[in-house]
Order: C-alpha cells, then structure tokens, then sequence
C-alpha cells in the first residue's frame, strides 16, 4: 500500500482507545472547566524572531510520509536559514507514536515548543480541557491569520476555553494541508452508460439507477473497516441536511437531532443503496485498499472516496480518472466532508511560545504553501492558485478550494464524541449488511450524541 497523508485512514483505528481515555477524564460537555492559561495581548507578543536571541526549538510531527516529510525538511532550512540564532530539534515518528508520546508529555513538564495534535475531541478537545495548549488567538491577531485563512478551516481548530463547544471560540493550532471527501468517477465507464458529470443529486442518483440497468456496478466501497462508510454518508447527508446542522452533529454541540426529517431521509437513501446493491453486493467483505484498486482495474462507474487515493489512482487509470465536488445542498450551497491535515499546536508549558508562533506561522504563510504544492502535498491555502495544471490532482485542489471558500467543509462524522466513530462506523455497517433498519442505527447515533451533549 502506497503511504498517503494522514488522514481518516489513519487517525479512526485509535478512536477506541480514545473513547476510553475520555471516560477516564470525564470532560464530556458540561462539566467543570480546568484553569486556562493566560493569553498575551496581542501588542505583547514578539513577532521577529531573529530578536529572540539564540535558543533550541522543539517540535514533534508526524510528517513522515512522502510529500509531507520532503515539505517540512524544505521549510525547516528556510526557517534557519533565514534565522540562524534559532535551532530547530525535530522528532518526527508515525501518528499513533506521536498521539501517545503527546498524551504523556503535555501532563508533565519536558515538552517541545511545537507539536502535531489532532483536532477531534478526543485529542485537542482532551488537552484544550486540561488547559495544556496555548490560546493562539492573541496570535491569530499579531500574524493576521484570520485573514489569510478562511472560517471553514478555521473552525476545524477552534473550541471554547471548557471544551465544550467545538467550531468556535479560542484558537488551537493551525494546519498546512488539506482534504476533502468528494466523488470520483471513470469517464470511460460514466460514457459507457450514456452519462455525463452530474450537476446535482437528482443527476448522480439517476446515473446510479443507469449504471445498474446497464450491468455495471454504480459505486465502489470496501467497508470491512468500518470507517469507510462515514466518506460515502458524510457527503449523502449534506445533501439533506443544512450544514450548519451537519456541523452541530459533526462536532458534538447541542441543539441538532440525528432523528428528524432530513436526517432520517439521508439515511434512507443509504439504506437504499445498500439494498439495492448500489455499493456492490458485499461492500463489508471488501477491504478499503483493495475496493479502490478494483475501481482502478474497472470495477465500478463511482468511487466516493478522499482526496488522499487521487496519486495512487491517477497511477493507473492516468486520464480515465476524474474528481468532483458532490453537487450542490438542498440549500444550494456546496458541503460536503472534509477537513485539514494534523494542525500544528503549542503546549501550555512550552519554554519558547512566542518563537513556537512564529515558527508556525512561517510554516503555513503563502510562501509555505508554495513549497507544499511543490513538494506533491495539497496545500490548505492558495490551492486553486498552485492546484497542477492538468489531471485529477488540479480538480482535488480546485474542489477543496470551491468548498472550503465558498461553501462548508462538514466536519467528519467521527469528530461528534470520543465514541462515535465506533457507534457510527458499526451502525452503518449494520444497515449496509441489513441487520439493522436506518431508523434503529439514527436511533443508536442520537443516543451516543445527547449522552456526550447532556442534550
């Protein structure tokens, strides 16, 4: 299997354990908030690094694959190039490493200056929490990062001081890279059935029926995993359901239910899917890796799948290969799933914060982007502007650029509760393999979701 960027591949088989350590902390929504660190004004805060005298900057990543190692090893020798009294001391070790190695250091006292820690609740959510990440919003201000970033994205590293809400409220790293669940399709297979790129659900659900009629198998999912179903319902459910609700649900903050009407009509539609064998006729048999490869040997006219496999498949299926955007919302609005690479954040006892934030912000300015996209990453900024200028990676990047700007990255689904990648990735599984009815799994959904809400 070829490396790819971390993504929902990665970061959804620890949910588990995560789940656990939850229950151990106790900070569901609600309960008593730990004491935040102070936060400097903004006219406080040092800005010029090669003021700050000669000092060792510590930083922990996960960037060890492909593009992403061959970006950051480029921007930390511009960084000391540019300012030599600065020292950069870099571990870098594969995401499941690192998510423990940061659990236990950010309760002690030996910690780097910059670390890699995942946005969801059961990771940022945790350490905003315990008050062990610094409030950068004072340097949001300083760097002006709220201009160069759009809120979509923005939001994707935003909770209040308790934790509580996730979305909004205090600022907690920032990210470099991009992602976004979307569908891709062969043009060959899509012409066989006298089709063309839908411009709206009624269009892609029409071509799916003609697909079938003709043979051919309309979608591709390998689901053995569990998690891979919540790329093809995320994307499904922002057609029916107003984005704003997908994002209270997403993120798991009241005030939405898993049972009303536009929820209840998204999930029917997958379980249609799954009876009508729309998605294959044993989409939970098939492992992730392998149904993608089949769709790349001819199996199959749709792939809903992330951004992450276009490399890989773009390989073999060269010009065949094709990616769009889902259409556009009951609303009108473009939505679809999607999100960041792991955000770079700053510990609460970190020695160097201001260098930290200034290490962070070279390492996501307009001119890191630059080396990102040169380097084969998606950058999370100017993507449309340094998306290729052919093939299936210049649509990812002017499909995330589209949504991310102009409509709304929609969490995903796993992000809700410490438990709900479990609770969804079964429930899915479950109405894909018949066990169990759309109604009973939305029922399981909004009980994990007003549990962990207090709702």
């Amino acid at each position: 299997m070829t490396l790819r960027p971390f993504n929902r591949r990665f970061f959804m088989a620890g949910t588990a354990g995560l789940a656990g350590a939850a229950v151990l902390s106790g900070c569901a929504p609600g309960s008593t908030p730990t004491d935040q660190p102070s936060a400097p004004a903004p006219s406080d805060i040092a800005t010029d690094p090669a003021s700050m005298g000669d000092l060792e900057l510590v930083v922990w990543d996960q960037e060890v694959r492909g593009s992403q190692n061959d970006s950051l090893v480029a921007l930390n020798k511009a960084f000391q190039d540019k300012y030599p009294n600065i020292t950069i001391k870099r571990l870098s070790q594969g995401t499941d490493d690192l998510k423990a190695q940061v659990t236990l250091a950010l309760s002690g006292n030996d910690v780097p200056d910059v670390v890699q820690v995942n946005n969801a609740r059961g990771d940022m959510g945790q350490f905003v929490k315990a008050g062990q990440l610094v409030d950068l919003s004072p340097y949001a201000t300083a760097y002006k990062w709220e201009e160069r970033f759009s809120p979509s994205v923005l939001s994707k590293v935003r909770y209040s001081a308790d934790s509580t809400t996730f979305g909004e409220g205090n600022l907690y790293g920032l990210p470099q890279t991009g992602e976004i669940v979307g569908i891709f399709y062969s043009t060959k297979k899509l012409e066989s059935i006298g089709g063309k790129e839908p411009e709206t659900w009624d269009d892609y659900f029409s071509l799916l029926d003609k697909a079938m009629a003709a043979g051919e198998q309309p979608m591709v999912l390998g689901n053995i995993e569990k998690w891979p179903a919540l790329h093809v319902y995320g994307p499904l459910q922002g057609y029916f359901v107003a984005a704003d609700e997908v994002v209270k649900l997403g993120m798991g903050n009241a005030g939405a239910s898993w049972t009303d009407e536009p929820n209840t009509a998204a999930m029917d539609k997958f379980q249609e899917w799954g009876e009508k064998k729309y998605l294959g006729t044993s989409p939970n048999g098939l492992d992730y890796d392998p149904a993608w490869t089949e769709f790349t040997k001819g199996t199959g006219v749709f792939l809903p799948g992330g951004s992450w496999l276009g490399t890989d498949m773009e390989a073999t299926m060269k010009d065949d290969l094709h990616f769009m955007a889902p259409p556009p919302s009951k609303e009108g609005k473009l939505a679809t799933t999607g999100g960041t690479g792991i955000p770079f954040s700053v510990p609460a006892k970190a020695k160097n914060i201001d260098a930290a934030a200034a290490y962070i912000d070279f390492i996501t300015n307009d001119d890191a982007m630059q080396i990102i996209a040169d380097n084969g990453g998606m950058p999370v900024l100017r993507t449309k502007e340094l998306a290729p200028a052919s093939g299936v990676q210049k649509e990812i990047f002017e499909a995330f650029d589209d949504v991310s700007n102009n409509g709304t990255l929609l969490p995903y689904l796993d992000y809700a509760t410490p438990s709900f990648s479990d609770t969804a990735g079964q429930g899915l599984q479950e109405v894909l393999g018949a066990q169990k009815t759309g109604a009973e799994v939305l029922k399981a959904f909004e009980d994990d979701y007003t549990k962990f809400t207090g709702a």
